[in-house]
This record gives C-alpha cells, sequence and structure tokens, in this order.
C-alpha cells in the first residue's frame, strides 16, 4: 500500500468514523436485548427487512434509478446472503452463547482475513507476505480467545466463537463478489439491493424455522430491532460510503479496531458483561494482525527511524 496516495482522515471524516463504530457496535448490543424474546434468524429478518423503506427513500431522494437487468438482481441475491444474511444469522446465534463484547472482537478478524481471501481470489489483491503475518496474528488472537481446551473439548462457546468467525469469512468473500460483480453500481443502490436480496432469502427460511414471527414484543425490544434496522443497517451503510470517498478504504478499515470498544462499553454499562484477560490479549494480537495488514503504522515508525 502506498501510503502516500493514502487519503488523510480529517476532523470531518474523524466523526464519521467514531459514529459508524458507534453504530456497528451498537448492533451487538441491540442484538443481546432483542435476543430476550425474538430468536436469531427472526432478529436477522426484521433487521433487513425494516432497513427495505429507509434505504428506498434514501436511494429515490439521491435520484437514483433502481437497475432492470435480471443478472444484476441476481448478484444483489448472492451479495445479500454473503453480507447480510449469513453472517447476522451466525452473530446473532453466536450471542446466544458468548458476550457481545467478544463477538465484536471475533468478528474484527474480517478486516484481517479479508486481505487474505482477497489476496487469494483477486488478482490486483496479491497476497503478501505482510498479509499473511497479519493473518498469523489474528488466528493466534483468536485461538488465545477460544484457549486449547477448545481443541479437546466441546463446549457451546467455542462453537458460538466459530460462528462468529464464519460470519467473518462470509463478510469477506461478500467483499470479493461485490468488486467482481457490483463495482459499476452505485454504492447506496448495492446497500439496498442486499437487503432486498438477503429479505427475499430470509422469509422462507424464518416462516420454515422459526414460524411466523410475532409482533407482541416489549418496547426495549422493538426499539433494539428498529436500531438494528435504521441505525446499525442504514446509517450504517450512508456512513459507510460517505467515509469511503472522504478518507479512502485503507483509513475505512480502522473503523474494525474501534466497533469492540462501543460494544464492550455499552455490554458492561446495561448487559452486566465482563471479559476475561483472554479476551482483551487477543484483541490486541488481533488488532497487531491488522496493523501489519494495513502497513501504515510500521511504515512511518521505519520513516521516523530512518529520519
Amino acid at each position: 500500500m502506498d501510503t502516500n496516495t493514502t487519503p488523510t482522515i480529517n476532523l470531518t471524516s474523524g466523526l464519521m468514523l467514531l459514529a459508524l463504530a458507534a453504530v456497528w457496535g451498537g448492533s451487538f448490543f441491540f442484538a443481546e436485548i432483542a435476543l430476550r424474546e425474538v430468536p436469531p434468524l427472526t432478529i436477522t429478518l426484521h433487521r433487513v427487512f425494516w432497513a427495505v423503506p429507509f434505504l428506498l427513500l434514501v436511494v429515490w431522494w439521491k435520484g437514483i434509478a433502481l437497475p432492470t437487468a435480471p443478472k444484476t438482481w441476481l448478484c444483489y441475491l448472492v451479495m445479500g446472503g454473503l453480507n447480510n444474511a449469513i453472517p447476522f444469522s451466525l452473530i446473532f446465534w453466536g450471542q446466544t452463547q458468548i458476550e457481545s463484547g467478544l463477538a465484536s472482537i471475533l468478528n474484527g478478524t474480517t478486516a484481517v482475513f479479508g486481505a487474505v481471501v482477497a489476496g487469494l481470489l483477486l488478482v490486483d489483491e496479491p497476497l503478501t507476505p505482510r498479509k499473511i503475518v497479519g493473518a498469523i496474528f489474528g488466528v493466534i488472537g483468536v485461538g488465545v480467545i477460544m484457549g486449547l481446551d477448545a481443541l479437546t473439548n466441546f463446549d457451546p462457546r467455542n462453537l458460538a466463537q466459530l460462528a462468529i468467525l464464519g460470519a467473518a469469512l462470509s463478510y469477506a468473500l461478500a467483499s470479493v463478489w461485490a468488486k467482481r460483480t457490483l463495482a459499476g453500481q452505485p454504492p447506496l443502490m448495492n446497500a439496498l439491493g442486499m437487503v432486498m436480496g438477503s429479505t427475499v432469502l430470509m422469509i422462507p427460511i424464518v416462516f420454515w424455522v422459526d414460524g411466523v414471527p410475532a409482533f407482541n414484543l416489549s418496547s426495549g425490544v422493538w426499539a433494539s430491532l428498529f436500531g438494528l434496522a435504521a441505525l446499525s443497517t442504514v446509517l450504517a451503510y450512508i456512513l459507510y460510503f460517505a467515509i469511503l470517498v472522504r478518507a479512502g478504504s485503507a483509513n475505512l478499515m480502522l473503523v474494525t479496531l474501534m466497533i469492540p470498544p462501543f460494544s464492550i462499553g455499552l455490554g458492561v454499562a446495561f448487559l452486566g458483561e465482563r471479559l476475561g484477560p483472554e479476551a482483551w490479549v487477543g484483541f490486541g494480537l488481533i488488532a497487531l494482525g491488522l496493523a501489519v495488514t494495513d502497513g501504515r503504522l510500521f511504515g512511518r515508525l521505519k520513516k521516523s527511524r530512518t529520519a
């Protein structure tokens, strides 16, 4: 990565990054509350279903035309599965067994492993030694969090942690799919298309597995479902693409490190969660893996030493 051509983060971009980290970190908190009355798959359906009308209004307000080619909508269907239906469902199920803060830490492997997946599947993003070393640190961090017992003993918590890692892998595959098939579409249309695609996928799955969704929910659970759809999905996508234009994809990777503190803080303050030292050590190793993958921090340190 050429650090000389990477856009810098100004005050506005920095505040937008913080806001994005807050609404994405809040998704783990919202899900924890919603899980008290709603099963994981149904939470996924609520999150994408209610996001559709909000994003449709945004796309209409921006004057973006809906695509007419069936192939594009098929690509949105696949994107909705990889970027919404699969990872959301895995994360929400994982949170039935582990704390929301720990789920957000494990989800932080998305950027590290995403670089490896892109290196393996995209010609213009080769798998460099730096990406491999970053992934190794990420794997070690996950190993520290899960512990050696995961190799010998069955524990639902370990299965939940693997589910979160599966979600991270799905996000990484979604990024490659989007670059290959949807690069020519307006970003906000891509956001709308994927939530529409994931809604189409989740409706029959939820009706088959969970049955007809219940609507006699408490006000707190409805508020959490609204937060997941309006804040952690719609607002998050709007912020994401705005930051992408202002600060570039490299700086956008920083949000991966900023999500867990928000999620952990909300869990400690309102849910009474506490994370063990292994979670913090694992987070530090995953963060180091991201720093190695990104390369800019070590590049600046090398420049300062040379100077």
